[in-house]
């Protein structure tokens, strides 16, 4: 048995390729428009993961994400009960001041300086987690309080 990816649906595709990949950093590695199944598949990776092998095979990619966004609209709920995607950072604080700069909200700051949470536009929880050992605590970080659910 190998890991091979995580689905998540998607209600904008535009909204949340902007969210993955301009804001998170991700990297779109395939995509497949299916026109009899009305549906689009978009495959991301992490930068460290592109081109990568997964379980030592040489024809397949480490672990994605992959995006199903479904052409007829439908309406989604409990992105909350999918759990949460989870990446490991370099450096927790400057992903988080990026992520803030780029209006992306920090719904769970790193006040331990080892993880933050923030969601996508469907509302998929995204855990960030420092490489290594835990930072020190630092501002504005260390004394910012959650916002809304994570």
């Amino acid at each position: 048995m190998k890991y091979l990816h995580t689905m998540v649906r998607v209600t904008d595709l535009a909204a949340s390729l902007d969210f993955y990949c301009n804001k998170l950093g991700l990297v779109e590695t395939r995509r497949y428009d299916n026109e009899k199944g009305r549906f689009t598949l978009v495959f991301l990776s992490a930068p460290e993961d592109v081109g990568t092998s997964a379980g030592g095979d040489a024809t397949s990619e480490a672990p994605r994400v992959e995006l199903t966004y479904n052409w007829d609209p439908e309406v989604y709920t409990g992105g909350r009960n999918f759990g949460h995607l989870a990446y490991q950072v370099d450096d927790i604080y400057a992903t988080c001041a990026k992520l803030q700069a780029k209006g992306v909200l920090i719904n769970r700051p790193p006040r331990d300086g080892r993880m933050a949470f923030i969601r996508s536009p469907d509302n998929i929880s995204v855990e960030l987690l420092q490489k290594g050992d835990a930072k020190a605590p630092a501002e504005p970080w260390a004394s910012m309080a959650n916002t809304g659910v994570w």
